[in-house]
């Protein structure tokens, strides 16, 4: 690795190192002073480097200062000489993404190792034949009907004054759920263990495999029928349902059996709650205040909404990185998505038209500023 205070001699070698790192920050959101440091011609230039050799030898930082210096230039793959590395501005921005993006990757690296993904008991008054006893408090449940309350998804049952004490910790039973589509996204996954819904884990990797080029992927539509049929193959077989070429050649069934799904989701990937959030930070015009916006909206979703969103991010970047054959860009993906992951909890048509244009603009920056955002 190149040392940030080597001598004249290395700079040509050094410039080569850090014009991979100059190409990724480009597409970061940087404006004003920091687009000046990018240009070229003033960022390589033999006068700027001298400048900076001169500060390096005269500024002595503090440890503390030193030790972040030092961070940052471990993210950027740049070891830090005796006397001290100078790193630019745009540098220590790109660094700082890099941080977060490994800390992202970390949290993540958790979630794949236990799941340990939160979820609410689905309650419902329930009449038990027999006697039966409360599993949170023990004691007897009295009456002849509606004893109490019984979670449809793991079969706990207490007294209904008992549920709202009931801790979130409810293990799904695959012998309840009894189908995948129209299944709520997080009892899906913990159902079966999974960080993302199979569904969506199965489709992506055939549509990967065998259609990336597919002119109008996603835009064009497969036969309804055969879309069903799909959906019943996985309601009935699961994770082992058959949606190769031999059965299903047509790619755009599989695209379309992705969208139903997540369509049929009670609860959106977007989750109701995060919508009008979500809104909001498309409406605004800055692009830097709009981006970090997102992503603090981002946070707010439910983990396996979360990881669901960010896979099928990368999915579609890939996509649009086969746009001359497939014909598919991000702001097209965003149309096609946008309703399909979004959908306002106001049930008005009004409403709905009114917020297309967002919906598209939120998934178009989910997918442009993916390797960012998560």
């Amino acid at each position: 690795m190149p040392e940030a205070s080597a001598d004249r001699t290395q700079l040509p070698q050094i410039c080569l190192t850090l014009a991979a790192v100059h190409k990724t920050c480009r597409r970061r959101a940087l404006t004003g002073e920091t687009r000046k440091m990018w240009a070229p011609g003033t960022m390589f230039s033999e006068e700027r480097w001298l400048e900076n050799e001169k500060k390096c030898a005269v500024v002595r930082k503090p440890k503390p200062g030193r030790k972040r210096q030092e961070l940052l230039a471990v993210a950027l793959g740049v070891k830090v000489g005796v006397r001290g590395g100078f790193l630019w501005p745009p540098l220590k921005l790109f660094a700082c993404s890099q941080i977060s993006s490994l800390v992202r990757r970390a949290a993540l690296t958790h979630n794949d190792n236990h799941f340990n993904y939160e979820k609410t008991h689905n309650f419902k008054v329930h009449t038990f034949r027999g006697p039966h006893w409360c599993e949170y408090c023990a004691n007897f449940m009295w009456g002849l009907i509606a004893q109490g309350v019984r979670c449809s998804d793991c079969g706990l049952n207490v007294h209904k004054q008992c549920s709202k004490h009931v801790p979130n910790d409810c293990q799904p039973d695959l012998k309840r759920i009894k189908k995948v589509y129209c299944c709520d996204l997080t009892t899906l996954v913990k159902a079966h263990n999974t960080q993302r819904p199979m569904v969506v884990d199965i489709c992506i990797r055939e549509i990967e495999a065998r259609g990336l080029k597919s002119e109008g992927l996603y835009r064009v539509s497969g036969f309804t029928e055969h879309i069903e049929d799909v959906k019943m193959a996985f309601d009935r077989d699961g994770e082992k349902a058959d949606i190769s070429a031999n059965i299903y050649p047509d790619i755009n069934i599989i695209t379309g059996a992705l969208k139903l799904y997540f369509r049929d989701l009670p609860i959106p990937v977007i989750t109701y709650d995060t919508y009008p959030k979500f809104i909001d930070a498309a409406k605004i015009s800055n692009a830097d205040e709009r981006l970090e916006a997102v992503h603090d909206v981002l946070m707010l979703l439910p983990p396996a909404h979360y990881e669901t969103l960010r896979y099928l991010m990368i999915h579609l970047k890939k996509v649009t990185l086969n746009e001359k054959d497939n014909l598919m860009n991000a702001e097209n993906l965003g149309i096609v998505f946008g309703p399909t992951l979004m959908r306002s909890p106001e049930d008005s048509t009004l409403t709905t038209l009114h917020d297309m244009r967002y919906q598209k603009l939120i998934v178009q920056i989910l997918i442009e500023n993916e390797d960012v955002l998560f």
